[in-house]
């Protein structure tokens, strides 16, 4: 009887794997507007087009280094003991990958993540020798490296001295919510005090200023409350200074059949509408002036999942309104519904040019969004 040999997966196999699966890592690629939905291109499925944390639009080679890992993320399909197809690419494997697609002007960076091989610091060092080799071919460019909880301070340290950005995914909103999805990660010691750490480090006049942290919660597996994410958002964004927090809505079916999130009420659908909401809550906190207190909740401490949180907020404010669109201060204006950075901008400019504004028209041709604000404004 023949025997079937099956030979070892090359490169460019490696990453239909590697890369299909780096889709449990979004860090980079989901937002707020259309621009920053998560999507990947048709073809190289390693190649994304994405919102980076300071705005800038843009291409990013997108993978994991690994899918093997010893963590018990009931998250997560790639968790120890799952059957899936496991595979890693060498540092030099990737990096001459990389460098291939950055010459022929389809990528500008790379966002580099990876399961975690026998341990955090093993793994570190295989994404910071991709990272050494990547600088030392002369790539100056866009670099997001992802630190694995639990890795100790000089592996952050060499991650730091050659990444544009990094990031270390909370996952929860406190240690309760995190014991009940992972018993092989400690929330305070593999990710809190990482995160401060990096924090540390980065701040202006610090030794690696100017490094860009992000973080990223997974929304619906454990049982945290949006009122609790969106505390432990704010303490983030005002103690810690991260650039950008993102939110993964997990998806039933995904997971290990234990997990708190297996046993929610709400449906696939309506837990990709609450990461909406949470993005909405961020961009309120981030550009608009809101404090985390001021983000309306439901009795069960959840964002309202029918309307938009600026709706609500308005709604149970009318004290606040009708706002004067020819003499609110910029604050006043970015409260209003239906009013985005763009319109503001040109309300005030309006303005400094000596013209009364007369009808939201003037502004820009009239849309659903725009619409809202009618109720809210006078002239």
């Amino acid at each position: 009887m023949p025997f079937l040999i099956k030979k070892a997966p090359d490169t460019s196999e490696k990453l239909q794997i590697l890369s299909r699966d780096s889709r449990y890592d979004l860090a980079c690629a989901c937002g707020t507007s259309a621009e920053e939905h998560r999507r990947r291109s048709a073809d190289n499925k390693w190649i994304y087009p994405v919102v980076l944390p300071d705005g800038r639009r843009t291409y990013l080679f997108k993978t994991l280094l690994s899918n093997v890992c010893v963590n018990d993320c009931a998250y997560c399909p790639l968790r120890a003991g799952t059957d899936t197809a496991r595979c890693t690419l060498k540092p030099e494997e990737l990096a001459g990958t990389f460098l291939s697609y950055y010459r022929a002007g389809k990528v500008s960076g790379l966002f580099l993540s990876s399961g975690v091989i026998l341990n955090p610091d093993l793994t570190m060092e295989s994404i910071n020798k991709t990272a050494q080799i990547l600088r030392r071919s002369q790539f100056k460019g866009y670099l997001h490296l992802k630190i694995i909880p639990g890795a100790s301070e000089a592996a952050i340290r060499h991650t730091l001295s050659l990444a544009s950005a990094v990031s270390l995914n909370i996952e929860t909103a406190g240690k309760d919510n995190f014991n009940s999805i992972s018993s092989s990660k400690d929330y305070e010691k593999d990710i809190l005090r990482p995160i401060q750490l990096i924090s540390r480090l980065t701040q202006k006049g610090s030794e690696f200023a100017g490094i860009k942290q992000t973080t990223q919660f997974i929304i619906g597996a454990a049982q945290d409350k949006d009122k609790e994410i969106i505390k432990y958002s704010w303490k983030l964004y005002k103690e810690l200074n991260l650039s950008r927090i993102y939110f993964s809505a997990y998806q039933r079916g995904a997971g290990s059949a234990s997990l708190p999130g297996e046993k929610s009420t709400l449906t696939n659908s309506q837990l990709l509408t609450r990461e909406h909401r949470l993005y909405q809550a961020d961009w309120l906190i981030r550009k608009y002036g809101f404090s985390a207190d001021e983000i309306p909740l439901d009795s069960q401490g959840n964002l309202h999942l029918e309307a938009d949180p600026k709706e609500v907020w308005a709604k149970v404010h009318p004290e606040f309104f009708p706002v004067n669109l020819n003499k609110a201060d910029e604050k006043t204006l970015m409260r209003v519904p239906g009013l985005g950075q763009l319109s503001v901008s040109r309300i005030l400019e309006f303005r400094r040019k000596g013209i009364k504004l007369r009808s939201l028209n003037e502004i820009k041709k009239i849309n659903k969004t725009l619409m809202k604000a009618e109720a809210y404004a006078t002239y």
